[in-house]
């Protein structure tokens, strides 16, 4: 087998259905799929049961290796992911985004490249969006300063302020080892899993990818961005649905325990000090505007 593809799914029924529809028209590479419903409502579970394997019994021999995995309530995507992980038989795993679709060559290309460039232990393709648009995803280590700077919001003033985070003059034509790449596409040796273990179920959403390539860092592997496979990327389709406060609390929460695990303690209380001076801020503002609203 040569790719383990794995699909954490929440609440986006119909972009699941369009990226297995393009899987399943991938050419030239033996793999098999993994979906993981993190308890949805959207019937994404009933979909994959109606349409997977039964919808190319005849254009696909890999359909009977489709596998669903239907969790009964939101593990998070770090948990989902070992869940699958776990039964994974290919030489590679790929951890892929529901909203994502592959193009026809995306998956052999990838394989061919990670096959010639065995110093690549993690690698991504090139991500466009609808209108073909590079979406800029390569980004240095988190430090201290530019995550101190989102917290307190400077980068609405000063964009600049995260250029270095950023990694904003990356040339996304050609390939490099870099620090980390999104984890909406993200391939990885199944020996690297053997070798490190799996993703960190501490982390529930964000920086886990992070954390995943501070690993594979440490102990010696590299992380590679490899811009002749593409891939269409919607970004965030299931992450819309969630409501503003509880993004920040995920955001907040794996922020801190990154910093805890990686950084100097005293990074991780400046950090967590930010935060509660951020909220403060929040929620003085929120009650001025209800005594403005209660004035008029």
């Amino acid at each position: 087998m040569d790719l383990s593809i794995i699909i954490v799914s929440w609440n986006v029924k119909e972009k699941l259905k369009n990226n297995l529809r393009a899987l399943f028209e991938s050419q030239g590479v033996n793999f098999e799929v993994f979906v993981v419903d993190n308890d949805s409502h959207d019937s994404t579970v009933e979909m994959v049961k109606k349409y997977y394997p039964r919808i190319y019994p005849v254009k696909s021999d890999k359909v009977d290796k489709v596998k669903l995995i239907v969790n009964r309530e939101n593990l998070g995507f770090a948990k989902a992911n070992n869940q699958a992980i776990k039964q994974a038989s290919g030489r590679y795993v790929l951890l892929l985004n529901p909203d994502m679709r592959v193009f026809n060559d995306t998956l052999s290309r990838m394989i061919s490249w990670m096959d010639q460039h065995d110093q690549a232990w993690i690698a991504g393709c090139k991500l466009v969006d609808e209108n073909a648009r590079i979406i800029k995803q390569v980004r240095r280590f988190p430090a201290l300063a530019d995550q101190l700077a989102i917290i307190l919001k400077i980068p609405h003033i000063f964009p600049a302020v995260l250029n270095k985070y950023l990694n904003s003059d990356f040339d996304y034509t050609k390939s490099a080892s870099v620090d980390s790449i999104r984890g909406g596409f993200f391939m990885i040796r199944k020996q690297v899993i053997e070798k490190i273990g799996m993703i960190d179920e501490r982390f529930f959403l964000w920086f886990e990818e992070v954390d995943y390539c501070r690993r594979v860092k440490a102990a010696g592997g590299e992380i590679w961005y490899m811009p002749t496979a593409e891939c269409i990327d919607l970004m965030g389709q299931s992450f819309k649905q969630v409501k503003l406060a509880v993004k920040q609390k995920y955001f907040r929460d794996s922020m801190l325990k990154y910093f805890k695990k990686w950084q100097p303690s005293w990074q991780y209380w400046i950090l967590k000090i930010a935060w509660l001076i951020s909220l403060l801020i929040v929620m003085v503002g929120e009650k001025f505007k209800i005594r403005q609203r209660g004035q008029r």
